[in-house]
């Protein structure tokens, strides 16, 4: 598809944009996305990261944001690492020309149910990358949901979701910040990544599915591997090899979620003395956290790092 020359740029973003803004966002409404509560996190982030990686990327809310010289980052939903190659390897003016062509060829609209139907069919027909990010904007509350047979199946978000000017600042802002870093994206269990390369200046962040949680991204029913006390464990046994590596960690976590515990995780902890626990406030209606975790519906999150 020939993309105009001229297209219109949507957002001006000068080197100033970066240092007045203190976090780019991503343009996914991920679920889980750690956009909020960077401020808290990545503070308590090694301030020399030689390699940084991300193996539970999701949205890419906490890479983007990192200072290192190199960047790995991997997700088990091989159609969300594509589109994230398609925005790093695509000029932004090519990428942000193809949404709009897209929204005029199909007439997509915040009532246009049919025009969203029928671009569905046509990405779970050729699978291109740009295209599911026009269906995400499209989509019930923005979201990347996938049936067993990796049809994306996310539902019409009818005069609720639309490519406006915030997903469109959001994404010519991640697109120029994405460009700009040395990001290696691979798309593998976790369980399969290789870290033997590791020294000890490099970092590995982690944000798994909650254990004490389920949504449509852990419940092992969409074609993608779920979550549960066996891939908890093995992720604990990862880290625990990285730490006996000196290889330093992060993982992002909740130990209590509405009335449940994740006592897995708990006796990790307890087991592991010369492991921190950071308490995050993560608060989705900006009321008062000691009031929040009162409530049987709180979570209690926390990040744990091995240094």
């Amino acid at each position: 598809m020939e993309i105009l020359d001229d297209v219109k740029e949507h957002i001006q973003l000068t080197l100033f944009d970066f240092v007045k803004n203190d976090f780019i966002k991503s343009p996914l409404n991920y679920i889980g996305g750690k956009f909020k509560i960077l401020n808290q996190i990545v503070p308590l982030f090694p301030k020399n990261i030689n390699s940084f990686i991300d193996l539970f990327a999701g949205g890419f809310n906490v890479g983007i944001n990192i200072k290192a010289n190199k960047f790995y980052a991997n997700d088990n939903i091989k159609y969300l690492i594509d589109m994230f190659k398609e925005f790093q390897i695509r000029d932004v003016k090519y990428t942000m020309g193809y949404i709009e062509k897209r929204i005029k060829k199909f007439n997509l609209s915040l009532t246009n149910e049919d025009g969203y139907k029928k671009l569905r069919k046509t990405y779970n027909k050729e699978k291109n990358a740009l295209d599911l990010f026009v269906l995400v904007a499209y989509s019930f509350n923005h979201q990347i949901r996938f049936n067993s047979s990796h049809e994306f199946n996310n539902p019409f978000g009818k005069k609720r979701s639309h490519f406006n000017n915030t997903m469109k600042n959001n994404l010519y802002r991640f697109i120029l910040k994405l460009k700009q870093q040395n990001v290696i994206f691979s798309s593998k269990c976790f369980q399969d990544f290789d870290f033997d390369f590791l020294e000890k200046n490099d970092f590995v962040y982690c944000d798994p599915p909650y254990l004490i949680t389920t949504g449509t991204y852990n419940d092992g029913n969409r074609g993608f591997e779920g979550w549960n006390e066996k891939e908890e464990k093995e992720l604990l046994k990862i880290l625990d090899n990285l730490n006996g590596k000196k290889i330093k960690f992060a993982l992002s976590n909740v130990l209590e979620h509405k009335g449940k515990k994740n006592k897995l995780l708990e006796h990790w902890i307890n087991n592991n003395p010369n492991y921190n626990v950071h308490n995050i406030n993560f608060d989705y209606s900006n009321s008062n956290y000691q009031t929040k975790i009162k409530d049987k519906n709180s979570s209690k999150e926390i990040l744990i790092t091995n240094y």
